[in-house]
């Protein structure tokens, strides 16, 4: 399987040996834009070894969490009252799905998908999973205010 210079080198070997017009058709084969392929003539031409980054650097999009500066702190917002685990320790997790928090996100007017949801979670230290009871019994009604009271 090629990564994107590999592609990009293949092309532009493949328009050296069709000679002149190799560019034009090789981009009309290949779906790559003929700059690209010419940007990569002139990689083959400088012998750059193929080791290190894919793309310049700056190149790609931006952090969601950069363009959108509120989203950390929604998604916290819908995690804090949820969140388990001993706030001493570095577990936390959370039960609710990331289908769920994405959605909560999305009415709240972030544009979000449940992966990114997902990789913002292991950022803030959290996993999902759940607690499963081996034992039901009668719980105090007001045991989750009191919880609510001690961390406060």
């Amino acid at each position: 399987m090629f990564d994107e210079r590999s592609w990009r080198r293949f092309a532009a070997a493949e328009a050296l040996a069709a000679g002149r017009g190799g560019i034009a058709a090789v981009a009309r084969a290949t779906g790559i834009a003929p700059s690209t392929i010419g940007r990569a003539l002139r990689e083959v031409g400088s012998g750059e070894a193929l080791a290190g980054r894919l793309r310049r650097p700056g190149a790609g999009g931006k952090l969601k969490s950069e363009t959108d500066p509120s989203l950390i702190d929604d998604l916290r917002a819908l995690i804090e009252p949820d969140t388990r685990g001993d706030p001493q320790s570095p577990l936390l997790w959370t039960c609710k799905s990331l289908s769920k928090l994405a959605g909560a996100l999305c009415d709240m007017g972030h544009q979000i998908g449940r992966s990114l949801v997902g990789e913002l979670l292991h950022k803030l230290g959290y996993r999902l999973q759940a607690n499963r009871k081996t034992r039901e019994g009668a719980n105090h009604p007001d045991r989750d205010t009191q919880f609510h009271y001690i961390k406060n």
